[in-house]
């Protein structure tokens, strides 16, 4: 289990990083207004007539969708997991702990020494 778990974490972390990396190489909406006014760069070269906004964002889309995934299954195995975890239940103290002072203790003092 621990390994499938470990397999989780791995595909989460790493669509996490292709999110981060595909929401930061796409145009904002302010770009296409730059380049009506003289900016060049056409992409239909290497992305196909489309350009490269459809790739991009259907690939955010996609990880995005496996990070949701992976997210709801490490959620799942962690809450239906057999708690083997640090259990302190059972730990003997060597020293028992003082007992604490009662919360009315001062007034009742400052009572007495008048």
């Amino acid at each position: 289990m621990e390994a499938f778990k470990t397999v989780i974490w791995i595909v989460n972390i790493f669509s996490s990083l292709a999110i981060i990396a595909l929401v930061l190489m796409q145009h904002g909406k302010g770009a296409d207004a730059g380049a009506s006014f003289g900016g060049s760069g056409s992409a239909q070269g290497v992305f196909g007539s489309a350009g490269n906004a459809n790739f991009l964002t259907r690939m955010t889309a996609i990880s995005a969708a496996v990070f949701f995934a992976s997210c709801l299954a490490l959620g799942y195995i962690n809450t239906h997991a057999n708690k083997s975890g640090l259990d302190f239940s059972t730990v003997q103290q060597s020293t028992p702990a003082k007992p604490a002072a009662p919360a009315n203790a001062a007034p009742q003092a400052a009572s007495a020494a008048k």
